[in-house]
């Protein structure tokens, strides 16, 4: 399986808008793709990244870090990219 820590670069967090583009995204990949907060609760699950409501659950804040995590590269590689940059000026 493929991962990537990546840092939150949305100034809102993974909110609304950042997380709907990325749940997007993540539905044009055949591969389950996960997003799990880093140094988050143990209990905490990670979010299918198919899911704005998941992805807002995880409570990622600005500049927190996140991993990224899925058995198609092509797919860490681009979600992990998404969630780098300040979607809300997008």
């Amino acid at each position: 399986m493929a991962s990537t820590t990546v840092t939150v670069g949305s100034t809102v967090g993974l909110h609304a808008r950042p997380a709907t583009v990325i749940a997007e995204a993540a539905a044009a990949y055949d591969d389950e793709i996960l997003i799990s907060l880093v140094d988050g609760d143990e209990d905490d699950e990670p979010a299918d990244a198919t899911s704005s409501l998941m992805i807002m659950a995880l409570g990622a804040e600005h500049g927190d870090s996140v991993t990224v995590s899925s058995d198609d590269a092509d797919a860490v590689a681009a979600i992990a990219a998404l969630v780098e940059k300040n979607l809300d000026e997008e």
